[in-house]
């Protein structure tokens, strides 16, 4: 694009085509974050971003407020200013039980002289209410509720989360303020917790917590990694739009590409009311985001002016909170287990108990501190609950059901796999084991090792790497490429053939992706997200390890704390060691061509989708995938009417049968080697 001149033909081109990009990139973020069913893989998404960040870094000034490319852009902030809301936030009244929702309904009847129609029943999202603004279709700013007159300036970090639309499908002139609920998904929660316990931070104690933490960052980039949803219920001023109901007003945020709940209800009888807070209550611990109860709110929207509103709260809806599920139960015993990084973490042995759905037996007490703090000893009666409807969590003890005869846990001096020394930094609530070849923690960096989106090793287990560790096969994860099939073949219930074929997988891992490999060396806080993030940057492994903390911090997903535990992984002698001999042995190091320098791109399997099912036997099915992905195809996990070709190997099942029954083109592993070849 250099020599294009502003004004000319080639300009308008360009500028055009970015248009472009940006309307086609904005309706896949619809299509994947908002109805989770992308049309186009990863790597076509990834191409269209970057083609239009090359556009906008030549020409700056057509860099628009709906770019996906400014969802992560500029400095942290210093401080947040206040923004005044158009009109005040207000809270919601809340009924705990059926009584004080039946006075609820009885008030409303009353003052519309009975003639109050049709409600709508939504899930009450546990998360953080915000208003955000869009200026003829931009997005413009957006605030926390705060007190609800004055909010925050969240704009830059709301910015980041992927399923809110920095424009409008239909062209809206003048201003619009859409409100919802920014909140976090279970599995995000646990993970986010997960990785904050490795850098002993505190741990937040509901997705509410860590939706509301994650929004309010001084730096967006942080915000950006913690994958926060947002669901929109209110816009201002409905009937100016010619919306009069709130389930029609649903459907237009629908229809406008905002993101909903999608789990709204009109009802139009109290007792259609009751059957659905029921079901709720059964449905809610399915669903990936945390619901605390239903908001219940008149549909007719001229009814609601008519009731009106408190200073507090509207008259026309109310919040229906479900009891908090607790359950009691015994402590049978308190057991110490090793992770990767040394820790060792104290976990309550319980009477089984049934808790939002499933039956709990285990619950992390996280550290010494926390056992301490809530004086958890073992033969306890404790209450439990879900932290966050999915992590079994002991809540309080029942001191008044102690015998006496319970007892009191430490953690012990030395780590009980191994025996060495246990110690806890003074920096540090965790107490960690301090020999490197740690049984434990060496089984651990294995299985992460090894796994799909590490090294992706097919056939090696969790017995398989109790073995290795025991016979002393493997003291570190390189020691994995110095396994031979005659000393696999040795191995207990490891056959000739067996050791073949994952000596060949060893052999295959080290044409692993670097983002793979950077996943796979077990840097605190790197996920494989984040490690595409650095080698997307950072190209290979000696431009890493020469980078500064500060060209590491300000790096899109990464942030400092990231960037020291990169620091201070590649500082450690022992880590580099590693490096040192996988680099050695041949692993990738560097972000190029994969798996296959023989095979060039070519256009024998353009624009074709394909779908791997069943074990091959020469490769595993990620090093398959990306053989096809040389060749111009592009890969899925499921079978569906736009699979072109799927490849079955051995023991292929139900995506075989559905390929069958929908005429798709199946070959055979041969086969489709043979065609590699031609």
């Amino acid at each position: 694009m250099t020599g294009i001149t502003r004004g000319n033909s080639d300009f308008k081109r360009v500028s055009a085509r970015a248009e472009q990009l940006r309307q086609t990139i904005a309706r896949h973020d619809e299509l994947y974050y908002v109805h989770d069913s992308p049309e186009i893989e990863d790597h076509e998404y990834d191409a269209l971003l970057r083609e239009l960040a090359a556009i906008e870094a030549e020409y700056p000034e057509l860099l628009t407020l709906d770019s996906p490319n400014i969802r992560v852009r500029g400095a942290p902030r210093t401080e947040f200013r206040k923004i005044v809301h158009d009109t005040p936030m207000q809270s919601l009244d809340n009924a705990l039980d059926r009584g004080e929702l039946a006075a609820f309904f009885e008030r409303a009847g009353k003052s519309l002289e009975g003639d109050g129609g049709a409600w709508v029943c939504e899930p009450k999202i546990d998360g953080l209410a915000v208003s955000v603004i869009y200026e003829d279709g931009l997005l413009v700013t957006a605030s926390t509720r705060g007190d609800g007159q004055v909010g925050e300036d969240v704009t830059q970090n709301i910015r980041t989360i992927k399923s809110l639309p920095l424009r409008m499908k239909r062209p809206h002139p003048g201003r619009i303020e859409v409100r919802g609920e920014v909140c976090m998904a279970r599995e995000d929660f646990a993970e986010l917790n997960r990785s904050r316990e490795e850098l002993d931070l505190p741990l937040f104690a509901n997705p509410r917590n860590a939706a509301a933490g994650s929004l309010r960052q001084l730096d967006h980039k942080v915000t950006a990694s913690r994958n926060l949803k947002i669901f929109l219920y209110h816009i201002d001023n409905t009937l100016s739009f010619g919306i009069d109901t709130h389930h029609g007003l649903f459907t237009w945020l629908r229809d406008e590409g905002f993101p909903t709940h999608g789990r709204d209800r009109l009802c139009r009888s109290v007792d259609e009311i009751y059957l659905y807070l029921e079901e709720w209550n059964r449905m809610r611990f399915d669903e990936s985001i945390n619901t605390d109860g239903v908001v219940i709110k008149l549909d007719s929207m001229q009814a609601r002016e008519r009731l009106g509103s408190t200073s507090k709260a509207p008259r026309w809806a109310i919040a229906f909170k479900y009891p908090p599920e607790e359950k009691r139960t015994k402590i049978l015993g308190i057991e110490v287990s090793v992770g990767r990084t040394g820790a060792l973490t104290p976990t309550a042995i319980m009477e089984p108990v049934k808790l939002s759905g499933t039956t709990v037996r285990r619950a992390s007490l996280h550290n010494q501190d926390e056992v301490d703090r809530k004086d958890v000893r073992v033969g306890d009666m404790v209450w439990v609950h879900k932290a966050g409807e999915i992590i079994p969590e002991v809540l309080r003890v029942d001191f008044d059901a102690r015998t006496g005869d319970e007892t009191p846990f430490k953690i012990p001096d030395t780590c009980p796999a191994c025996g060495s020394e246990a110690v806890r930094l003074p920096s540090e609530a965790a107490v960690r084991c301090v020999n490197r070849s740690c049984p434990a923690q060496l089984q651990e960096n294995l299985w992460h090792f090894v796994s799909r989106d590490c090294m992706d090793i097919n056939g090696i287990g969790e017995k398989l790497i109790r073995q290795l560790t025991e016979t002393g096969l493997a003291r570190s994860v390189a020691d994995l490429y110095e396994l031979s099939p005659e000393t696999l073949s040795g191995l207990d219930r490891m056959a000739d053939k067996s050791a073949n074929k994952l000596a060949a997988a060893i052999e295959a891992s080290k044409n692993r992706p670097f983002h793979a490999v950077l996943n796979a060396l077990g840097i605190r806080n790197v996920g494989k997200k984040t490690a595409r993030d650095i080698t997307e940057r950072f190209r290979s492994i000696d431009a890493l390890i020469g980078a500064s903390e500060e060209e590491l911090s300000n790096l899109d997903g990464v942030g400092p704390i990231v960037a020291e535990s990169i620091r201070q992984h590649f500082a450690d002698e022992h880590n580099m060691s590693v490096v040192t001999r996988l680099r050695g042995y041949g692993v990738n190091m560097e972000s190029g061509p994969e798996s296959f320098p023989h095979v060039t791109p070519a256009a024998s399997f353009e624009g074709k989708k394909f779908v791997f099912t069943g074990e091959l036997s020469a490769m595993t099915r990620g090093e398959a995938e990306r053989l096809a992905e040389t060749m111009g195809a592009s890969t899925s996990g499921s079978v569906s009417k736009k699979t072109d070709v799927v490849v079955a190997g051995a023991n292929a099942g139900s995506k075989l049968n559905k390929a069958q029954a929908l005429g798709i083109e199946i070959w055979d592993e041969e086969t489709f080697l043979e065609k590699i070849k031609k």
